[in-house]
């Protein structure tokens, strides 16, 4: 998969053919639209790279003047010969779709084209061993802080930065999680064997607003700091699954199945918007597997 983040659309990266008055306010458009609607920093970022690429491989022509075929025939190329895959394909087409329906209002131009079909592909899963291997391993009471709340409460890296002190209700065991992903809030649950430990985790840091805060005061610790604590548990733990931080919210999400609790609360304690998200989880569940007896035990042999 081709790294859309590899050029930064800046009108000095747009290339002379394309006039950069023309180039610059195009970007400066779609950033200001964007962020009217709302849109992460993340997804802005994004959608500017995808436009910026299809730009360039079309210039001077202008999108605006650029047919069906044309857009199809870009799409193709990337899956065809860049060996794009469909997920960096539907960002690519969301960007298209945004610049099209919603800034050229051409709804026409870009209607009849399919969308990729994503693969399904099911998460890799820690076993309850496992996790507690890659939490025992680490000896740093931060670093071991950030990996059982991450676990305990199905966070996604970018909500165990962002916890604040305050979002941290010991009294009803709770956590708040403010603008998760679509900017929605949403409650979790806190740990008792979280809670047991923080006040020493607090004593100790002494954080000020952010719960895990970086090297700089006020600043949160940066996701690649703890992408790096979290591979370091897993190789002195001894896992050689091919997991990622993300493997933490997963694998929270399996177990609280395996022990029965609702594919509803789940779905809740997760932040999905829908259920069949949520629903992934039952063909990963090993309770649920082993509960089925095979046909072959059936057999009188």
């Amino acid at each position: 998969m081709k790294d859309m983040g590899e050029s930064k659309p800046t009108i000095s990266s747009v290339p002379a053919s394309l006039p950069k008055a023309r180039a610059g306010t195009l970007f400066e458009v779609l950033r200001q639209e964007l962020k009217l609607r709302n849109y992460s920093h993340k997804t802005i970022s994004a959608y500017q790279s995808c436009i910026l690429k299809f730009v360039r491989y079309y210039s001077p022509k202008h999108p605006r003047n650029l047919s069906n075929d044309e857009i199809r025939e870009f799409l193709i190329h990337l899956v065809r010969d860049e060996h794009w895959e469909a997920s960096s394909e539907n960002q690519m087409f969301s960007a298209l779709r945004f610049l099209y329906v919603e800034l050229y209002k051409m709804p026409f131009v870009i209607g009849n084209i399919p969308r990729p079909k994503r693969p399904r592909k099911l998460p890799d899963i820690l076993t309850k061993e496992e996790v507690k291997r890659l939490i025992k391993v680490v000896s740093n009471p931060k670093h071991r802080m950030v990996l059982m709340i991450a676990y305990s409460a199905g966070l996604r890296i970018g909500e165990v930065t962002r916890l604040r002190v305050e979002d941290i209700d010991g009294e009803r065991k709770m956590i708040h999680i403010l603008g998760a992903k679509g900017k929605k809030d949403r409650y979790t649950m806190l740990s008792e064997r979280v809670v047991a430990e923080l006040s020493n985790y607090l004593s100790v840091f002494k954080p000020a607003k952010y719960l895990f805060h970086g090297d700089h005061d006020g600043k949160p610790y940066s996701q690649s700091s703890i992408e790096k604590i979290f591979h370091k548990a897993v190789e002195n733990a001894g896992i050689t699954k091919p997991v990622t931080f993300h493997t933490l919210r997963h694998s929270f999400a399996t177990h609280l199945l395996e022990q029965g609790v609702d594919l509803r609360y789940i779905q809740e304690l997760l932040g999905h918007a829908s259920s069949e998200t949520t629903e992934i989880y039952t063909h990963v569940s090993a309770k649920n597997i082993a509960a089925i007896r095979s046909p072959l035990d059936n057999l009188d042999l």
